[in-house]
């Protein structure tokens, strides 16, 4: 009956996004009993929304968690808040602008150095802008955020999390994908008009892509790669991207902590462990498309991925 209802669920979108979704499939779900002892978790966009919630769980659950975030007191205070509510000492913070390749490189040094293993790599940090810009690299702001700097900053860490395998990489991801196609030609939203909820959707439909590539290549070696959709969740980026869609839709919204539910489910539950490749909300796979018009060349995934791996290599 529990399947029956959620396989209604999604097909309906709409209700199986809400808080109304999450809390009826909520209600067949055990609580996560898993231990994150003695495991490294590096999160990023940690200070607010679905990071800071997940960030909490994740101490709960006893991780050696690693926030990352890019307004030094703010992340001070959340590491500290999060310490305070769940008795961890094991909370440490990390400095990093996510939209800057050179500040993801020493990102990367700095954690490769002081951190024997990593085990989880939660990919969050994530914007949506409402006008074009461009970050002082000269990338544009949406495709930096929130797939280029995951890109690099997942690639220079797979090798250490290879040798700390078991691991889990987790890209947080949207149900706005599944309105765009990916566009290597317009990679950078630099042609026709700017709409920042399009370009942030091709974004996410390009983490998916990115999830999928990098489980076939990390086949074998004992590190997984998923995907999540978190649902519509009250955060203050919905707030400040999107006030009239939280306007009018602010009832049904589910809480960051029903939000951040699958990321933490995927980051420690063993009912997750070896699988990969795979698109999630509510802790059950989910298509990654629902009309073949967002579907992908095959080779416009080598595109994708030789566009993203040239544009890292800028200095700057």
């Amino acid at each position: 009956m529990a399947s029956l209802v959620d396989r209604a669920l999604d097909a309906a979108i709409v209700p199986g996004w809400t808080n109304i979704g999450y809390k009826i499939r909520a209600k067949s779900w055990e609580p996560i009993a898993e231990s994150l002892e003695g495991r490294t978790v590096v999160l990023t966009g940690a200070t607010s929304g679905l990071g800071r919630a997940a960030a909490l769980d994740l101490a709960r659950l006893g991780a050696d968690l690693i926030l990352v975030g890019r307004n030094p007191e703010k992340t001070v205070r959340v590491r500290s808040e999060i310490a305070a509510e769940t008795g961890s000492d094991t909370v440490r913070i990390e400095l990093a602008d996510l939209s800057l390749l050179a500040e993801i490189r020493a990102l990367a040094g700095r954690l490769l150095t002081d951190e024997q293993a990593i085990h989880v790599l939660v990919n969050n940090a994530g914007t949506l802008f409402t006008e074009r810009s461009v970050t002082a690299e000269g990338i544009e702001s949406t495709l930096a955020t929130n797939l280029l700097g995951h890109f690099l900053l997942t690639n220079l860490l797979i090798p250490r999390m290879v040798d700390s395998a078991p691991a889990r990489i987790i890209n947080v991801a949207s149900g706005g994908m599944y309105g765009q196609r990916i566009s290597i030609s317009n990679l950078q939203s630099d042609q026709g008009e700017y709409r920042g909820s399009a370009a942030y959707a091709r974004t996410k439909r390009g983490q998916v892509i990115l999830t999928e590539m990098w489980a076939e290549q990390l086949k074998n070696t004992g590190v997984t790669v998923s995907s999540m959709h978190p649902g519509w969740a009250d955060t203050p980026g919905v707030v400040s991207s999107l006030p009239t869609f939280h306007k009018i839709t602010k009832p049904l919204l589910r809480t960051p902590a029903e939000g951040a539910d699958t990321i933490v489910w995927l980051a420690a539950s063993e009912e997750a462990a070896g699988q990969t490749g795979l698109f999630w909300m509510d802790r059950q796979p989910r298509p990654t498309h629902k009309t073949s018009r967002t579907k992908e060349h095959p080779e416009k995934r080598q595109e994708l991925w030789d566009a993203l791996a040239l544009l890292s290599e800028r200095d700057g």
